[in-house]
């Protein structure tokens, strides 16, 4: 697995961090499916949720969670004591699997959450080939180690991750109790907690290396600070403010979900409508799953669609019209049940705004009519009047500039090409905002709908119809439609992320405490700075148990571990045997083509509008792979080998593969 898919994995399982007291029983052994989520606790009195449709044997000290498709497992074993984690771990697979062989690639300390006194996260060493997800953590209360193992194909794990996340939740430390924020009052966000939160801020942005972060708080109604920390551009001064824009990228999807709510409420769609019925040109892959689809289906994640990103990325250019939106999906079936799982696909995003768009303005183009749809319905009667929904516009304007870490883990700029591959999808992850703005959006959250000077832009049924859970993606959080709910800390936070290339942000509202947060970056690894912000701001609200700062510092630290332990698996430049057998041009009847060129030692690739320099990687299954190293796009992997008699190239997400033969 490349640097890329690794990470996001890793990521993904080390920040469960939901907590929950359980009323611990043990579930009996079984190998039927389970009808419901199962609480259950280990021999040890560990307690822990088994999802519902999974299956469960626990037993002699092991609990063993088999996914409904039979190639993934999780696997909760008592060790007792152990003189570390890593010797607690080597107990757990020897009782688990003693002839599991896979070398270790790297541990890292995690934060001490959930009750327990040290967690650390194992990462074992697997090949793209294998398509295999390999991972652990080891977790002590007193003497005693409990070790979760969780194994299986790469395909289920990216299906399951909701559930695997339930099960990571709601392991927690015997005699754990959750905090519950429900009904305890909120600190106002007074100067002095602002002043928390950007400190915070600034803590973080030190430790990750993030050049710039816009900011936005409120406190009911009243905006408290919208600004900036950092500068726009590495090595230039010029600092961020209230009105910098920046990529807000996934965010778009609950903004188009509320120009369908403004439909809604004008009786041009319902909800539980078939699509069909208002746009009879939209299609699946077959008419039997098409004939299902309902207008919040669109936007649920819910329907078992899996991603097609590489599709999009490598084939769209400049010239690529909204309507693939559609092209494509009239060949995608449902790798899972309507409902059963938490499968993000932008497509599907992208065409509920484009089918919005085209009830309001259906003689314009696509495109057209949902830029002219968002800015008179949304943009324009929040006060948005920064945001943007095309790339070349933003750059004319005050913006901020993206921002990865290169192979060598220091921050650097990135081009940005991989976001004009989302300007024809753009429903789905393509507007640009500004803390000034976002906070607006928030705003009209907390409201219920209801804009400043006392309007009403959209019923609250229907604002509140979005945040309804539509598939759950852990144990107290959901997915609604373009937004997610949380209930981690009793209290609910409703919010959602947004990732494109050199930019990460979150929003976030609690409506109990009538508070609103903005947060963006311009830097890739501003990821590991949204979670820890959310937990921070619960913290200085609720006096909270102080956990930030150390997920932060835990995250940061474990980041920087795993772009060490791939720098050392790299070659840069690359080997020069293994350049001089690469062929000039490749073809992938699904991605397009795929050219290289040499400089001296250097090898570069272009696919689509993506172009990088690559390094070379010796796989532990003996194969070798070029691997893209540009700021921004590290991780692109490709296996060499051969087919027929040709040159081959092969690349993979979780749920497809993609072979490139040689011209």
């Amino acid at each position: 697995m490349t640097l890329r898919s690794k990470h996001a994995a890793w990521f993904a399982a080390a920040l469960l961090t939901s907590t929950v007291l359980l009323a611990p029983a043990h579930a009996q052994a079984t190998t039927a499916a389970l009808t419901s989520d199962t609480p259950g606790t280990t021999a040890a009195g560990v307690p822990f949720t088994a999802p519902k449709a999974w299956t469960l044997v626990n037993a002699d000290g092991l609990a063993k969670i088999t996914a409904p498709e039979g190639d993934l497992v999780a696997v909760i074993v008592d060790v007792g004591p152990a003189p570390d984690a890593a010797a607690a771990v080597v107990k757990a697979f020897a009782r688990f699997d003693p002839a599991e062989k896979h070398p270790l690639k790297l541990s890292s300390p995690l934060a001490k959450v959930r009750g327990w006194d040290e967690r650390v996260g194992f990462i074992y060493e697997t090949s793209l080939n294998e398509k295999l997800t390999l991972r652990a953590t080891g977790q002590r209360k007193g003497t005693d180690w409990t070790v979760l193992i969780v194994r299986g194909a790469d395909a289920t794990a990216e299906k399951r991750l909701g559930a695997l996340g339930l099960i990571g939740e709601t392991l927690v430390a015997k005699g754990y109790s959750r905090e519950n924020f429900v009904g305890k009052p909120a600190h106002p966000l007074d100067q002095a907690r602002v002043a928390l939160l950007r400190e915070f801020v600034r803590t973080a942005m030190d430790q990750i290396g993030i050049p710039g972060v816009g900011l936005a708080l409120m406190d009911h109604g009243k905006v408290v600070f919208e600004g900036g920390e950092g500068v726009k551009q590495l090595g230039k001064s010029d600092p961020v403010d209230a009105h910098t824009l920046f990529a807000i990228a996934s965010n778009t999807k609950g903004m188009a979900t509320l120009l369908l709510a403004e439909l809604a409420d004008v009786g041009k769609l319902g909800w539980n409508q078939k699509v069909t019925e208002v746009y009879p040109a939209f299609r699946l892959g077959s008419a039997a799953t098409t004939d299902k689809v309902l207008i919040k289906h669109l936007v649920c994640a819910c329907t078992g669609l899996p991603r097609k990103d590489f599709e999009v990325l490598y084939n769209t250019t400049r010239s690529t019209p909204a309507s693939d939106t559609f092209r494509y999906l009239a060949t995608t079936e449902p790798t899972s049940g309507f409902g059963e799982v938490f499968q993000y696909n932008n497509l599907m995003a992208s065409a509920a705004g484009y089918i919005g768009a085209h009830l309001i303005y259906p003689k314009l183009e696509l495109g057209a009519a949902f830029d002219k749809a968002m800015q008179t319905r949304i943009f324009k009667p929040l006060g948005m009047n920064d945001t943007v929904l095309d790339i070349d516009t933003m750059l004319r304007r005050n913006h901020a500039s993206p921002h990865a870490y290169t192979i060598d883990g220091v921050t650097a700029l990135a081009r940005g090409e991989l976001n004009y591959t989302f300007q024809p999808f753009r429903p789905a992850g393509g507007a640009y905002s500004s803390p000034h703005d976002m906070i607006r959006y928030v705003a009209n959250e907390l409201s219920l709908g209801v804009l400043p000077g006392g309007k009403r832009l959209v019923s609250a049924a229907n604002l509140l119809e979005r945040r309804k859970p539509n598939v759950p993606i852990g144990e107290h959080a959901s997915y609604g439609m373009g937004l997610e709910s949380d209930k981690t800390w009793g209290v609910e936070v409703v919010h959602h992320g947004g990732s494109l290339e050199g930019f990460k942000s979150d929003w976030m509202a609690i409506p109990e405490a009538q508070v609103g947060a903005v947060l963006l970056t311009n830097s890739d690894e501003g990821q590991l700075l949204l979670f820890p912000f959310m937990r921070r701001l619960i913290e200085v609200l609720y006096d909270g148990r102080p956990e930030a700062l150390e997920m932060l510092t835990a995250s940061v630290r474990r980041n920087k571990a795993l772009y060490a332990d791939e720098r050392k698996r790299y070659t840069v430049p690359p080997d020069p045997a293994v350049v001089t057998k690469i062929a000039p041009r490749y073809l992938s009847g699904d991605l397009g083509e795929i050219v290289f060129t040499r400089s001296g030692d250097r090898l570069t690739g272009k696919v689509g509008m993506l172009s990088s320099d690559f390094a070379t990687r010796t796989n532990d299954d003996g194969t070798i792979s070029l691997v893209s190293v540009d700021p921004g796009l590290v991780g692109f992997e490709y296996v060499v080998g051969q087919k027929d008699g040709k040159r081959v190239l092969t690349t993979r997400d979780a749920q497809h593969d993609y072979v490139f033969v040689e011209e």
